[in-house]
């Protein structure tokens, strides 16, 4: 029976959708919530802990590898985790915010555990199951996935919040989890996995992902490939903040207007890799930062008039959304056969613990500068990158 593509990709769609949303709401809308009901600042700042699993979920991928040998085998995986997270959703539901806090972040770790296992396993599903000519797609896919995720969790959740309470809002969170393993469901293909050491789980397959020829140069490609514009993605709303508009304004400007441009942007990325080839069309990326970033240094000689900044809202995040699948397909093109999950889970955690540090700097030259001066450093950044990357991206894929 020939394959559906179009199924193919629908299935992805729904797994990034089913990650997204709930990370969304813990990290963007809970905060809102807790602030209402008066909760310290230092009681806000532990909920960041929930996000720990994703940044550690390197550390167990050679687990989800080693035990994989088919793709069932990763469809258990995904099943599993996401049943867990559902489950612990739920338990969620039935504790107070304001009394069982501490337990609830507690719970919140572990079902970001399982979100996280969930990832590793549905990034090596994607691997295995999508051509190389059709990884563009499938990582638009991905991106565009988090960007509607985006969109529902800080927006269309919050809604349910305040008319149905925290018990519903929880037990329709993990519904939503659970309907969105339906189309992986019926997703028949059947693939024995390739592996080229023997299907083991070996701690040192961390280690071994480091000692590949030509690998630093793309390490330093994938490190600094937001820093172009994650700074000013960063300091997004404290901007806002600081230029009058208020909460609900950057709401809509920000987590609907910016993340649907996004949503836009991830599908015509895709689609241009796909018909330009790689290195041409993240080239053309890299320059397109450079005029988002150069757009943002100009508002402070044309003015910021609602309209202009309206503008350089949807052009920041419409970079993200073609540098998010930019950076997707290269690190899918950088896996080794046999260890897909473990070595795309090492790629982007380097992606995400090179934006956390330039997302750091960012707020101490906000500080010390201004925000002209930060839109300064971004652009000078993203000529950088511009001019370096031919020489970075020389890494040719193990798996065709």
């Amino acid at each position: 029976m020939k394959e559906n593509k179009g199924y193919k990709f629908f299935a992805l769609f729904s797994l990034y959708i089913a990650q997204s949303v709930p990370m969304t709401f813990f990290s963007t809308v809970m905060p809102v919530i807790m602030r209402q009901q008066d909760y310290s600042l230092t009681s806000i700042g532990l909920l960041q802990l929930v996000k720990l699993p994703w940044i550690l979920k390197f550390l167990w991928a050679p687990l989800v590898d080693g035990t994989s040998g088919k793709l069932s085998d990763f469809k258990k995986w995904i099943f599993s985790s996401e049943l867990i997270y559902a489950v612990l959703i739920i338990a969620i539901g039935f504790f107070n915010l304001q009394i069982d806090f501490k337990l609830i972040i507690v719970l919140l770790i572990f079902a970001f555990t399982a979100s996280a296992t969930q990832d590793i396993a549905t990034d090596a599903f994607a691997i295995l199951i999508l051509k190389k000519e059709e990884r563009s797609i499938g990582n638009s896919m991905q991106s565009g996935g988090s960007f509607l995720g985006t969109v529902i969790g800080s927006g269309v959740l919050l809604i349910i919040y305040s008319l149905y309470g925290w018990k519903i809002l929880m037990f329709g969170l993990a519904g939503f989890v659970l309907i969105a393993l339906f189309p992986l469901m019926f997703y028949k293909k059947q693939l024995i996995k390739e592996t080229d050491k023997g299907n083991k789980i070996r701690a040192k397959d961390l280690y071994l992902f480091f000692t590949r020829k030509g690998i630093y140069k793309h390490i330093l490609l994938l490190f600094f490939f937001y820093s172009g514009m994650v700074g000013i993605l960063t300091m997004l709303k404290p901007w806002l903040v600081d230029l009058g508009y208020d909460i609900k304004q950057i709401g809509i400007y920000s987590g609907i207007y910016g993340a649907s441009a996004g949503f836009l942007s991830a599908f015509i990325a895709g689609k241009l890799i796909k018909i330009l080839g790689r290195k041409k069309t993240l080239k053309l990326f890299t320059a397109y930062t450079i005029v988002v970033t150069t757009y943002f240094v100009s508002l402070n000689y044309i003015g910021y008039e609602s309209g202009f900044v309206l503008l350089g809202v949807l052009l920041i995040w419409s970079v993200y959304g073609v540098n998010s699948v930019s950076v997707y397909t290269i690190a899918m093109d950088c896996v080794r056969k046999g260890r897909e999950g473990t070595d795309f889970t090492i790629q982007i955690v380097l992606t995400h613990l090179g934006s956390l540090i330039l997302a750091v700097l960012s707020g101490k030259a906000a500080h010390n500068f201004g925000y002209h001066g930060l839109f300064i450093a971004e652009l000078v950044f993203s000529v950088i990158i511009f001019i370096f990357f031919p020489r970075l991206y020389k890494f040719k894929t193990d798996i065709e």
